[in-house]
């Protein structure tokens, strides 16, 4: 079993504040300072779990350029006060970014008792074969 260090913990603890936050703030029809505090807490506890160089490291190699920009655009685009348009520019780069993890979610939730039956209701089961079909982990 791997332990996770004092500073890893730290920083699942602000990264679930920030997707908190986050959450939040939409469903209080974007409220531009929760969405502010959720996206500094997250990008802060993604640094903190995985450390600053490796950071770095994700987010600026040559391929995830775009991703990157859509990401961190969006999260200027909320700091500097139009909430809606940011959230759609950063969730559309979050995806990009992250789409390489997907199959790896997907895996994972399926072997959750509950969760896993859920995912292969009928409905359901197409969408998250789409999802979990990805190859390319990046």
């Amino acid at each position: 079993m791997i332990s996770l260090t004092d500073t890893q913990k730290i920083g699942m603890g602000l990264t679930g504040f920030g997707v908190f936050f986050l959450f939040f703030g939409m469903i209080l029809f974007f409220d531009k300072a929760l969405l502010a505090i959720g996206n500094v807490l997250f990008v802060a506890g993604l640094a903190f779990v995985i450390g600053l160089e490796r950071t770095f490291r994700f987010f600026f190699q040559k391929h995830k350029v775009k991703a990157t920009g859509f990401f961190l655009g969006g999260v200027f685009v909320v700091l500097i006060g139009w909430p809606l348009i940011g959230m759609i520019l950063e969730i559309y780069g979050f995806f990009l970014l992250f789409r390489g993890f997907f199959p790896v979610v997907v895996g994972f939730i399926r072997r959750v008792p509950v969760l896993g039956s859920l995912l292969n209701l009928p409905g359901i089961r197409s969408l998250v074969d789409k999802v979990g079909e990805s190859n390319n982990m990046v």
